[in-house]
């Protein structure tokens, strides 16, 4: 495949490929669970387990799809500091973060039905091209998204409005819907 390449350093169950956004830039997939991460890795896959108080666990995956609206703030620093709002980004992560702790809170403080608040804030407010849909970003299963952001999106039910979550994109704001 096209911007992917076997590296014989890599451990086993890892594959190497470079970054559609940050030509040059290398990225690592974890073959087992379709994880992604920017640090080469050092061990093995561990096939879906990781280690937790010392201990080997076994990750959860009931192979469902969650469906979920965001509204994502980049920042100078993002992986590309750039939207449909704003061709140069140039706040500083503490600011994007500010920005949505106060949308945030508006949503939590709007009288009446959360995700219309939700989706009105993310049309004018996200960074993301999935603004002109409330956020809406459709279904997706595990292995589809950063992890940070995949964990949070699968830690709440519907109706849930996450904390902030980080990801190399920005800072986020999740609302699942199913």
């Amino acid at each position: 495949m096209a911007g992917e390449m076997e590296d014989p350093e890599l451990p086993s169950g890892w594959r190497k490929k470079q970054s559609k956004s940050r030509p040059g830039v290398w990225y690592y997939i974890d073959l087992s669970t379709g994880e992604t991460q920017w640090e080469k890795p050092t061990k093995r896959s561990l096939g879906g387990e990781h280690e937790e108080g010392g201990k080997k666990q076994r990750r959860a995956d009931d192979g469902g799809e969650v469906r979920v609206l965001h509204l994502l703030k980049k920042h100078r620093d993002s992986r590309r500091p750039a939207s449909w709002r704003n061709p140069d980004i140039t706040i500083t992560k503490e600011e994007a973060t500010q920005l949505v702790e106060t949308l945030r809170a508006e949503i939590v403080a709007a009288k009446g039905d959360m995700r219309e608040a939700f989706e009105s804030r993310a049309k004018v407010e996200s960074d993301c091209s999935s603004a002109k849909r409330g956020g809406d970003l459709g279904f997706f299963g595990k292995g589809k998204m950063m992890p940070s952001f995949e964990r949070a999106s699968f830690e709440l039910k519907p109706g849930d409005l996450s904390d902030l979550v980080e990801t190399d994109s920005g800072v986020h704001i999740i609302y699942r819907v199913a």
